[in-house]
């Protein structure tokens, strides 16, 4: 691994740059990184909840059509308070054939090695456009790609927006052009609070979350039961939606008959479906649920929140970006990918991503996050041959 990709990389990691958090200080190290490369680069920057959120655009090339964006974000998953972790989250260690730290595989790993690859060949034999777009708040809806992607064209100048993406989010080097999108909704159950030695006078919203949520599983059995035979080949695993608790909040103490509870629920919809049909198969069944706790007659509330929804991809095959990554990457095959990237926002916009890089599904979300070492270091030779093949880049 050259010594420029692992100071990239190590800089960006040791970021805090939690979505919760700015990522105001990785954007700003990212944009100068390409300024003084000769990038044309603009910034565009929200306040979202009082917080500042940076998302990168930097082009060079000529004002000619077909060309290429190539993408990633800069924001992380949380760490704080996750088990498992033997090592510092926010500094970069190379140990052995691995590479550890928050965001390695998603997707640190691949922002550090554009930058590393931009060094490496010269501008000016550019015959068609190079755009890099580097997001904030994929981790939370893609939330950065939906406010970014109406305005991408205009921050561009005079180049054509180009109409192809590659996504280097982790799939193991394996070429990805379909996968499912995401709907986030809220489950509250509201009782009424009390003393929990008279549990018949009040209503338990925890129990009431509780019978909320084997009606959602009884859901996404159903579901289980009915796979979608033109999804098989792309999502072998789960050719249907999946469904995820993915937080559960309720009671102020252990004596006090808890008064509210909420959880969290996410759920995968098979791109080109409907998103919102598993929405209203849950709230047609959690309308069935009897809001009764297990100590008491009364009766409480359990509603189901709006739902945010973010789309999938299902990209058409045959793609000269398809093409030069299989000849790049020595493979043959192309599938599908179980997680959601911001390749659904840019398809609003008429880009088509592909979805392509060297970290690893399993690693992502992780304690001890880490990518392959010979991974990592490949990654700027991968990008500079395809930019090659489509772009006409060439080496310095």
């Amino acid at each position: 691994m050259d010594s420029y990709l692992e100071h990239a990389a190590a800089k960006l990691v040791a970021l805090d740059t939690v979505s919760a958090h700015s990522d105001e200080a990785a954007a700003a190290f990212v944009a100068d990184e390409l300024d003084g490369l000769g990038f044309r680069v603009a910034l565009h920057a929200d306040l979202v909840d009082g917080v500042r959120k940076v998302s990168v655009v930097a082009s060079a090339g000529p004002p000619e059509p077909d060309g290429l964006l190539v993408s990633g974000h800069l924001d992380v998953v949380p760490f704080a308070g996750q088990p498992g972790w033997t090592r510092e989250p926010l500094r970069l260690a190379v140990e052995g054939d691995r590479v550890y730290g928050r965001g390695t595989s998603d997707m640190k790993g691949f922002v550090a090695a554009c930058l590393a690859a931009a060094r490496r060949f010269d501008r000016a034999t550019l015959a068609r456009p190079l755009v890099f777009a580097f997001t904030c708040d994929e981790e939370i809806g893609c939330a950065g790609a939906a406010r970014l992607a109406p305005v991408l064209a205009s921050l561009l100048g005079d180049l054509p927006l180009p109409r192809l993406c590659w996504i280097g989010e982790p799939t193991d080097w394996r070429v990805v052009r379909a996968h499912k999108g995401i709907v986030q909704c809220d489950v509250h159950a509201r009782g009424r609070g009390g003393h929990s030695s008279v549990p018949e006078a009040g209503v338990n919203a925890i129990a009431l979350a509780g019978r909320a949520l084997v009606a959602i599983g009884e859901v996404q059995a159903r579901f289980r039961e009915r796979p979608d035979d033109a999804w098989r080949d792309l999502f072998p695993e789960a050719p249907y939606p999946t469904f995820n608790f993915g937080t559960i909040a309720g009671g102020t103490a252990g004596n006090v008959i808890a008064e509210s509870c909420a959880v969290r629920l996410t759920y995968r919809p098979l791109p080109g479906a409907d998103p919102l049909a598993p929405y209203e198969a849950l709230r047609a069944r959690l309308a069935r649920v009897e809001p009764v706790d297990f100590g008491s007659a009364l009766r409480g509330e359990i509603a189901l929140g709006a739902p945010l929804v973010v789309p999938g991809l299902d990209t058409p095959r045959g793609s000269a970006l398809e093409k030069a990554l299989l000849e790049v990457l020595g493979a043959e095959d192309v599938g599908g990918a179980p997680f959601c990237t911001d390749g659904g926002r840019l398809a609003a916009i008429g880009v088509r991503s592909l979805v392509c890089g060297p970290g690893e599904l399993a690693q992502a979300h992780q304690p001890d996050e880490s990518i392959g070492r010979e991974a990592l270091a490949r990654t700027p030779d991968v990008i500079l041959a395809v930019l090659g093949r489509l772009l006409g880049a060439a080496a310095r």
